[in-house]
């Protein structure tokens, strides 16, 4: 457990920083929540009893001061786009790891093109991605692919009962968007290509109790950028539930609502993953409650396993690189329901 070691937070007082700041907590870290907001900051800090430290993506001394101290940090604060590159920068200055939940396939793409060799060559540790999109599914995939050395090709299809998008969502959403203009980008024959036709629709054979439901094929998300960089599968994509796509696409769609104790929502998920090589097939499976919430344990558990050696690699490693990824995947209980299923030809 963390026994009372500080980890910064930047971006604590967002919707999933929040979760962040109380799974630290809860395993014994001494969360030091910091952002470009003040009063946020502030609030947050008094509520808990913890020290605030201002501090903003564009000013490097604040950044350094805020990360003073601490054994790690955590980026919570989107768009990624404006905040990993000078936080990274920062962390690599104070000499500590760097975790991040970014969904925004831009920004990670830039911090593996930018920082893979920077922090390999310092003995750094920096982990993009290593949440409910891009952690959870690159983690699937490796723990499927087994002893396999390469597959043909892997497909993570997302199952949610409803996508209510926070503020950050939109806004990470929005910048992706005016970065990549009026086009989609998909992961074929081991390349990106850049798309202007509509992303197809089809249906999708999930597990029990979810069934077969209509999904959006190539809805391409942080997994394909992670998955390519650590496995030699050159087809790799991504599906979401038509439902879910309709509710982010709506401006209308409210924000996430807790309904418990906690402060989850009352969303289900459930990411159904197929590899394939050759004739054979391997599947794995997670399912659990609010993307959101969920990203907080994932984050959480991945940096106790930094700061404790249970790693693989050094430099910029996605999850299921760095990490044993089945044992990572039994330790998220009772949050997240993980199955490997049987092998099929």
């Amino acid at each position: 457990m963390g026994s009372g070691q500080l980890v910064a937070v930047f971006g604590a007082y967002g919707h999933t920083g929040k979760f962040v700041v109380a799974e630290l907590a809860g395993r014994g870290f001494v969360p030091v929540p910091s952002g470009r907001n003040a009063r946020a900051v502030q609030e947050l800090a008094d509520g808990l009893g913890l020290e605030a430290r201002v501090a903003s993506a564009d000013d490097a001394d604040s950044l350094d001061r805020a990360l003073a101290g601490t054994v790690a940090v955590i980026n919570c604060a989107g768009p990624f786009a404006a905040t990993a590159g000078p936080v990274i920068e920062a962390a690599l200055r104070a000499k500590i790891p760097y975790l991040d939940v970014a969904a925004e396939l831009e920004a990670n793409l830039d911090t593996f093109a930018h920082y893979r060799e920077r922090a390999r060559e310092a003995g750094a540790v920096v982990v993009p991605a290593m949440a409910f999109f891009g952690g959870l599914g690159d983690l699937l995939v490796t723990a499927a692919m087994g002893d396999w050395t390469a597959a043909d090709e892997a497909h993570i299809a997302y199952a949610l009962s409803s996508w209510h998008p926070t503020a950050g969502t939109r806004l990470s959403g929005a910048v992706s968007r005016e970065r990549r203009g009026d086009v989609r980008l998909r992961y074929r024959g081991g390349q990106w290509e850049r798309r202007a036709d509509a992303a197809p629709t089809l249906e999708w054979a999930f597990p029990e109790p979810v069934g077969p439901r209509e999904v959006i094929g190539e809805f391409t998300m942080a997994d394909v950028v992670t998955v390519p960089h650590h496995l030699p599968i050159p087809d790799v994509t991504t599906y979401m539930t038509a439902e879910a796509v309709r509710d982010i696409a709506a401006p209308q769609t409210p924000a996430p609502t807790a309904t418990d104790e906690n402060g989850r929502s009352d969303q289900t998920f459930l990411v159904d993953v197929v590899v394939r090589s050759g004739g054979a097939e391997r599947r794995a499976t997670a399912g659990g409650r609010d993307i959101y919430a969920v990203t907080a344990p994932l984050a959480v558990e991945a940096l106790e396993r930094v700061l404790t050696g249970r790693t693989r690699a050094v430099g910029v490693a996605s999850a299921g690189e760095i990490f044993d990824a089945p044992d990572f995947l039994h330790a998220l209980a009772p949050h997240v329901v993980f199955d490997l299923h049987p092998q099929s030809a």
